[in-house]
């Protein structure tokens, strides 16, 4: 009879600091997953209906080129292209008017082009896109940090990747989860793309 000689004890050590690892990535997850929330209320309907709506009457367009490299090599180089209208913002009940008003532009507008605006600071307007716009962007959000806390609470309550799954029904109940969420944000982007 062959008897092992040694002490098991460092491996079950060293599995618990993964467990408790993943335990802390999944609590780092549900944090992201709050502040996503925040952010889609706020970038989506907050933003909207706190703004005040009003109509951009076109001066001049222009386009910004930027150049970013994605890889050491300067022939990897990607431009993004993004335009911006000036002119002048005048609320729809009257009481705002600026001069300087710039926004940034889905199209290149001639001078007099009258662009539906929201001004949402002191300096800052964006295109008035709509109710159904400002929604979908929330959506895109909350969906994207619905995806997050599935994830997060799977990986609190187990320990994943490092642990054992304690529970078939939570690995079901998060992959279902996560499958509404990529769906609800593919969905968002496509309403926010054609809206």
């Amino acid at each position: 009879m062959t008897q092992v000689h040694g002490n098991a004890t460092p491996n079950a050590a060293a599995q618990g600091d993964r467990t408790n690892l993943g335990r802390l990535i999944g609590a780092g997850l549900i944090l992201v997953s709050v502040v996503l929330l925040g952010l889609g209320a706020y970038l989506g309907p907050v933003r909207y209906a706190t703004s005040t709506p009003g109509k951009l009457t076109v001066e001049t367009c222009t386009v910004d080129y930027k150049y970013r490299s994605s890889s050491s090599s300067s022939s990897s180089r990607k431009k993004t292209k993004t335009r911006w209208c000036y002119g002048t913002f005048t609320s729809d009940d009257g009481k705002v008017k600026d001069l300087n008003a710039e926004l940034r532009s889905d199209a290149l507008y001639q001078r007099g082009h009258v662009i539906e605006a929201r001004k949402t600071s002191d300096i800052s307007y964006m295109q008035d896109h709509g109710w159904v716009h400002a929604i979908a962007v929330g959506c895109a959000w909350w969906f994207g940090a619905l995806i997050a806390l599935a994830i997060g609470v799977f990986a609190a309550v187990t320990g994943f990747p490092y642990g054992q799954s304690e529970s078939q029904g939570l690995f079901r109940t998060s992959l279902v989860t996560v499958a509404v969420g990529v769906l609800g944000l593919v969905v968002s982007l496509l309403v926010v793309f054609f809206t």
